[in-house]
């Protein structure tokens, strides 16, 4: 298959098939993360990311998630992680009063990474999670324990393709994740398919241990009785070591 027709495919799997519904419900939010990850050893190293989004129209801070993890090192491009997460969530209720949850997940995935084409670096991810949620302060008996699977695709195009690697200069980001609950999905949201968050970025490579890139994040939720489209403006930063 030529490299066009490839990245023909990419586009219809990141943008096109998960926009094939309208929501009922528009959200516009603001994501600040960064990831880091850092090799010890051949076979061991470590991840870390921290994130922070906001509610709707920048209102207020609703989710802060800190998710650290161990990895082990297949090859270079093969990487399974064992990892924990916590997830503080704000809300307010109808009447302006404010409500807070916390989440607790552990969590276990492998990574794949490869080429298409010369340039086109693409990292597949597959996570299973376990999911902790506890009890809201005016609800206290709505803690409960669910699990979910995650696949996640990324493809990082460099505007230049004067080398076979790339260490410096701006590119393109496209990435897509799918959620689907595969375990007490009538506690969450009573659907298999639970979100799917299609993202389009544009970045800088200051080195091959640093990426900055700015993007919009289209965020499908699916809800117990309704669905809802959350726009979002990303910044995030990559640090490798």
């Amino acid at each position: 298959m030529q490299l066009k027709h490839k990245l023909l495919v990419l586009l219809v799997v990141l943008f096109i098939a998960p926009a094939r519904l309208l929501a009922q419900e528009n959200q516009f939010s603001g994501w600040a993360a960064w990831f880091h990850s850092q090799r010890l050893s051949e076979h061991w190293g470590y991840s870390f990311d921290g994130q922070f989004r906001s509610h709707d129209d920048l209102s207020y801070l609703k989710h802060t998630l800190l998710r650290p993890s161990a990895n082990y090192y297949f090859a270079n491009n093969k990487v399974a992680a064992l990892g924990y997460a916590y997830i503080a969530t704000n809300g307010r209720t109808a009447n302006g009063d404010k409500t807070f949850r916390p989440e607790q997940r552990i969590w276990q995935q492998y990574t794949y990474s490869h080429k298409l084409g010369k340039h086109i670096a693409v990292a597949h991810r597959f996570r299973l999670e376990q999911r902790f949620l506890g009890q809201t302060a005016n609800n206290k008996n709505d803690d409960y324990f669910a699990q979910r699977f995650r696949y996640f695709v990324r493809g990082v195009i460099p505007f230049k393709n004067d080398s076979a690697v790339f260490t410096k200069g701006p590119f393109l980001a496209l990435q897509n994740e799918v959620f689907f609950n595969v375990q007490n999905k009538n506690r969450v949201n009573k659907h298999f398919f639970d979100q799917n968050r299609a993202y389009v970025a544009v970045g800088y490579r200051v080195s091959k241990m640093f990426d900055v890139e700015a993007g919009y994040l289209n965020q499908y939720i699916n809800l117990a009785e309704t669905y809802t489209l959350n726009h979002v403006a990303q910044l995030a930063f990559y640090t490798r070591f």
